[in-house]
C-alpha cells in the first residue's frame, strides 16, 4: 500500500519543485508496509523518503525542515545548471537536425514532431537518434550536470540513445523533447526537456544479440590468405618498454645465424691496406720489453673476470693506441672515429630509454662518455663478463635491440655492423631487412691479429661499406637522388624524412618529402623506399594501374625502380650479404625442423601456390633468389618457410601526392571529411582497380590541408600489402606485417579470406583509436590499456575487440572514459559506426556493398553537426 500527499501542492517557482503539503494520514491495517513520498517535477529526479514499518495504527509527519533542505540543495544545484546553460548556448548548433527533420517532414506534408507517426519502419527511431546525436555534439552537455550518476550529462544522453536503439523504446517519451527543439524554445527549456527524457527512458535497455545479422560463412578461410608477422615496426601509441619489445624483436628477428663463414672478407675485404696495415700494427704490439700483446697471455691488461666497466676501461685507450700504430701506414684521406661507451647512459634519440654498451662514432673529438645521438652510432657494440652469454637470448639480442635504434635514426641506412665481446669471445655480426648473421667465434687473446683486424676495419670502413645508401646523395647541405625517367635524368632534391619505420626485419618503409631540381614551384613529391620479397607484386606497377583506371583519393604514381647499388639490383642475399652461404653456418639447420623463434603474437595462415611475378621486374637470376617454384610448401610459420633462403629487394617508389598523417589534421571537421575521402578512394581503388589494400592504418590515411598544394585533400597511401580481390593464388609474399591495433577482427583471428569488409572495419578501429590517444593535432599520449595491443597474440587481441564492441552500454562506457576532451563530441557518431560496423554487436559473415555508403554518411552527419561547434 502507497500512501501519497493529500491535497493540491503550492509550486515553488524559484525552485522548480513543488514543495509536497502533507496532512495527517491514517492507517489502520496492521503489518502493512507503507511507502511515503513527494513526487517532483518531471525534469528533475525524485529524493524519495521511504519508510517502511509494521504499524497497527500510526500517525505519519514528514518533517517540512527536511523537505526545505532537500529544496534548498536542489535550488544550488538548479542555479550552476541555469549558468552552464547560459556559458554554453545552443546557437545554431540544432539548426542542421531541424533542416534535415523539417525535409523529411515536406516530403509526408506533415508538419511538426506528430510527422513521426507516419513513418514506417526504422524512420521514428533514426529521426530521434539524429536528435540525440546532434545534442551529444553541444558543448552545454560536458558542462551539464548528471542526474544518472555519470560524469556529465553527455553521459545521461548515450544511456538515452541506447534506450532509443532498443526495440521497445516507446517514441512518445522524447515527443516533448524533439518539439521543443523544433519550435526553437529558449535553451533552458530545450534542457529542462532532455532531463525529462533522460528520466523517462531509465527503463529501456538494450537487449544484447544473440544471432549474426547473416548466416552465410562466405567470408571464410583460404590458402589465398598472405601469412602475417610481427614486428617492431608496427607499434602504435607504445612506451616500446623492454620487457614487451624484447619478445616481438625476437620474433622479428628470427633465427639468427652465426660461424657464417668468410664473414671477414665479405665485409672488411674490401677495405683498402687494411691486411697489411693490421699486421705491421700487431707486430708493433708484440715489441719491445712491454709488450701491448704476448702471444701466450694475450692482450696487456686484460681485465680477469672481464667486468663491464673495466673491459670499457681498457678498450678505448687500446683502440687510441691502435690507430697511433696504423698513422704512418693508413692513407691521409681516412677520416678518424672514436669508441663511446655509455653502458649507464641513455643514448638520446629513441622512443624509450636505450643504453648502448659501446660503439664507435664518426667524431674524431668524442670522448669516451661524451654524449650521443643513435643518429651518430656508426658501429654498436655489446659486452658480456660471461662468455656463455654469447647465444641468442643474450649478446645477440641486446646487438639487435642496438641495431634497430640505428636502423630508426638514420634514413638512409641499407644494413648495421656491430660486435659482441663475451669474456674474451668476439663476434662480428651484419643486421639487415633480413635479420641477422655473424661471423664465427674467436678469442682475442689468441687471436690477436683478428681483433686488431676487426678494430682497424670498423675504424677505417666507408659509408657504403658501412651499410649507407650510395644513391642518396650528400652534397654540402643538400641531398637528392638521380632517377631516369621518359628518357632523361631528373634529380630529386629530398626536402625531409617524412616516416622510418623503426625495425630491423621487414619492409622497412621510409619516405622523403622531396621536389624537382628546377622546378620553381617545388611541387612536392614523395619517394618511398621499402625492402621487398621479389615474390610480390611490385607496388609500383599497382600505382601505375591504378593511377591509369582513374582511381580517385589514391596517392598518384609518378616512377618506381628497383634501386641498384655497385652496378647491381640491390638485394639481400648477393647485394647486402655479399653472396654468403647462410647454410654453412655453424648453427644452421634444415628449416623443415626449426621450431619459431617465438609464437607470441604470432598467427599466421598457410600458404598456397604462389602467383606468377606480375609488373615491371628484373629476372630472378638478377637479383640472387631462385626461380619461383611452381608450389611452396605449406607452412605454419615464415621461419619454416625459408627464412634463410629468402630474399628482399630494395625498391623505390615515387608519387606526386603529399600530405600528413589524419591523426594530425586540425580540427575534428577535417578529420571526419579526411576519413570519409579515404573511405572514398578505398572503395575506388576496390570497385575501379579491383584491389584491397590490406593495411589501413593512421599513418596510411592521409589528409591535405595546405591551399596550394595540387594533391588530394584526402588520400590512401602504401600498395605494398596490397592484392588483387580476384586473385586464385596467394600474393607470393614469405610473410606479411601491418599494424595489428587496426587489423579486423575477422584477419588477426586468420579464419577468413581477406575482404573489403575487413579493411573498412579496420577504419573503425583507426578512428577508434584516433580518439584515444590524440587530444588535438600536436597533443598525443600512451594508454597503457591499449598499449599492449602491441604484444599480445593475435587471439588474445582479437578477442579484446570483441569484448569492446560487442554491447553497447559496455562500449559507451569505455569510450566515455577513454576518449580525449577533444573528441569526446565525437563519442556518438563513433557509436554510430560501431553499430554500422558491427550490427548487433556481431561482425559481418557475408560482403555489403552498402556499408561504403553508411560509413560515409555517419561521417558526413558527424561533420555537419560538429561543423557550428567549431565555428
Amino acid at each position: 500500500m502507497v500512501a501519497q500527499e493529500e491535497g493540491n501542492s503550492r509550486g515553488l517557482s524559484s525552485l522548480g519543485y513543488q514543495k509536497a503539503r502533507i496532512s495527517h494520514l491514517s492507517l489502520s491495517n496492521a503489518h502493512t508496509p507503507i511507502c511515503i513520498f513527494s513526487q517532483p517535477a518531471l525534469d528533475t529526479p525524485s529524493p524519495r523518503v521511504c519508510l517502511a514499518r509494521h504499524f497497527t495504527a500510526v500517525h505519519i509527519v514528514i518533517s517540512i525542515d527536511y523537505l526545505e533542505r532537500s529544496l534548498r540543495s536542489r535550488a544550488m544545484a538548479d542555479e550552476s545548471r541555469s549558468k552552464a546553460i547560459k556559458a554554453n548556448p545552443i546557437g545554431k548548433g540544432l539548426n542542421n537536425f531541424r533542416d534535415s527533420f523539417e525535409f523529411k517532414c515536406r516530403g509526408l506534408g506533415i508538419a511538426g514532431a506528430d510527422a513521426l507517426y507516419h513513418v514506417s519502419g526504422e524512420g521514428p527511431k533514426n529521426s530521434l537518434l539524429d536528435l540525440i546525436h546532434a545534442l551529444q555534439g553541444l558543448s552545454a552537455t560536458r558542462s551539464l550536470p548528471s542526474n544518472q550518476g555519470n560524469r556529465d550529462l553527455l553521459g545521461d544522453l548515450l544511456a538515452l540513445s541506447s534506450a532509443v536503439y532498443s526495440d521497445n523504446f516507446d517514441i512518445k517519451h522524447i515527443l516533448p523533447l524533439l518539439r521543443a527543439v523544433l519550435n526553437n524554445e529558449p535553451d533552458e527549456v530545450i534542457w529542462n526537456n532532455v532531463y525529462a527524457a533522460v528520466a523517462a527512458s531509465k527503463a529501456f535497455t538494450v537487449a544484447k544479440p544473440t544471432t549474426p545479422p547473416l548466416s552465410a560463412p562466405s567470408l571464410t578461410a583460404s590458402f589465398q590468405q598472405t601469412p602475417w608477422l610481427h614486428n617492431t615496426g608496427s607499434f602504435a601509441n607504445s612506451t616500446e618498454h623492454r620487457k614487451y619489445v624484447d619478445g616481438v624483436l625476437k620474433e622479428e628477428l628470427g633465427h639468427l645465424y652465426v660461424g657464417v663463414p668468410d664473414f671477414f672478407d665479405a665485409y672488411f675485404g674490401s677495405v683498402a691496406g687494411l691486411k697489411s696495415v693490421a699486421q705491421a700494427v700487431f707486430d708493433k704490439c708484440k715489441e719491445g720489453d712491454n709488450p701491448l700483446y704476448r702471444e701466450e697471455s694475450g692482450w696487456q691488461g686484460w681485465p680477469e673476470g672481464a667486468r663491464e666497466r673495466d673491459v670499457l676501461s681498457w678498450f678505448a685507450p687500446l683502440t687510441g693506441q691502435l690507430l697511433d700504430f696504423a698513422a704512418e701506414n693508413q692513407p691521409a684521406s681516412r677520416r678518424r672515429r672514436r669508441p663511446l661507451a655509455q653502458p649507464h647512459q641513455p643514448v638520446q634519440g629513441s622512443t624509450a630509454d636505450r643504453k648502448l654498451d659501446v660503439g664507435f662514432v664518426d667524431d674524431p673529438s668524442a670522448g669516451v662518455d661524451s654524449k650521443c645521438r643513435w643518429s651518430q652510432i656508426l658501429i654498436p657494440g655489446e659486452l658480456k663478463s660471461n662468455p656463455l652469454a654469447d647465444k641468442a637470448s643474450k649478446a645477440w639480442l641486446d646487438l639487435g635491440r642496438y641495431a634497430r635504434e640505428v636502423f630508426a635514426a638514420q634514413d638512409s641506412r641499407r644494413f648495421v655492423l656491430g660486435f659482441t665481446l663475451c669474456g674474451s669471445l668476439m663476434r662480428l655480426w651484419e643486421f639487415d631487412r633480413l635479420g641477422g648473421i655473424a661471423s664465427e667465434q674467436f678469442d682475442i687473446n689468441k687471436d690477436g691479429l683478428q681483433f686488431v683486424s676487426a678494430v682497424l676495419g670498423f675504424l677505417w670502413l666507408n659509408e657504403e661499406q658501412l651499410g649507407f645508401d650510395p644513391t642518396i646523395i650528400t652534397a654540402g647541405d643538400k641531398r637528392y637522388i638521380e632517377i631516369q625517367r621518359d628518357n632523361h635524368t631528373e634529380r630529386l632534391v629530398i626536402d625531409s624524412v617524412v616516416k622510418r619505420v623503426p625495425c630491423v626485419t621487414g619492409r622497412a618503409t621510409t619516405c622523403w618529402r622531396a621536389h624537382r631540381e628546377g622546378d620553381d614551384s617545388r611541387t612536392s613529391l614523395v619517394i618511398k623506399d621499402s625492402w621487398q620479397f621479389p615474390e610480390r607484386e611490385e607496388e609500383g606497377e599497382l600505382l601505375r594501374e591504378a593511377t591509369d583506371k582513374d582511381v580517385v583519393n589514391v596517392a598518384r604514381y609518378y616512377h618506381h625502380e628497383t634501386v641498384c647499388v655497385g652496378g647491381q639490383d640491390d638485394d639481400i642475399r648477393r647485394n647486402v650479404r655479399r653472396g654468403l652461404d647462410i647454410t654453412k653456418a655453424t648453427n644452421y639447420r634444415p628449416e623443415s625442423s626449426m621450431p619459431p623463434p617465438s609464437t607470441a603474437g604470432r598467427h599466421v595462415s598457410r600458404v598456397g601456390r604462389s602467383s606468377s611475378v606480375a609488373g615491371r621486374k628484373r629476372s630472378s637470376s638478377c637479383t640472387g633468389a631462385p626461380l619461383p617454384p611452381t608450389k611452396r610448401t605449406c607452412s605454419s610459420s615464415p621461419t619454416k618457410g625459408g627464412r634463410a633462403t629468402a630474399n628482399r629487394v630494395h625498391r623505390r617508389v615515387i608519387v606526386r601526392d603529399y600530405g600528413k598523417a589524419i591523426y594530425k589534421a586540425s580540427s575534428r571537421t577535417s578529420l571526419l571529411a579526411a576519413l570519409e575521402g579515404c573511405i572514398e578512394g578505398y572503395e575506388s581503388l576496390h570497385t575501379r582497380a579491383g584491389m584491397l589494400q590490406c593495411d589501413i592504418s593512421p599513418n596510411n590515411l592521409i589528409v591535405n590541408e595546405e591551399d596550394d598544394n595540387p594533391s588530394w585533400s584526402a588520400f590512401l597511401i602504401d600498395l605494398d600489402l596490397a592484392i588483387k580481390e580476384q586473385r586464385e593464388n596467394s600474393s607470393g609474399a614469405r610473410g606479411k606485417t601491418g599494424t595489428r591495433a587496426f587489423m579486423a577482427i575477422g584477419v588477426l583471428l586468420d579464419d577468413e579470406k581477406h575482404s573489403f569488409m575487413h579493411d573498412l572495419e579496420s577504419f573503425f578501429w583507426v578512428l577508434f583509436w584516433i580518439c584515444i590517444h590524440h587530444d588535438g593535432p600536436k597533443r598525443e599520449r600512451v594508454v597503457k590499456r591499449f598499449d599492449k595491443w602491441n604484444y599480445v597474440d593475435t587471439e588474445e587481441l582479437a578477442e579484446i575487440k570483441k569484448g569492446i564492441v560487442g554491447d553497447e552500454r559496455d562500449f559507451l562506457k569505455t569510450v566515455e572514459g577513454t576518449f580525449t576532451p577533444h573528441y569526446q563530441p565525437l563519442i556518438p557518431y563513433v557509436n554510430r559506426l560501431r553499430r554500422e560496423v558491427f550490427p548487433d554487436g556481431r561482425r559481418w559473415r557475408d560482403p555489403n556493398p552498402k556499408l561504403y555508403l553508411g560509413m560515409k554518411e555517419i561521417l558526413r552527419a558527424a561533420r555537419d553537426n560538429l561543423r557550428e561547434l567549431e565555428r
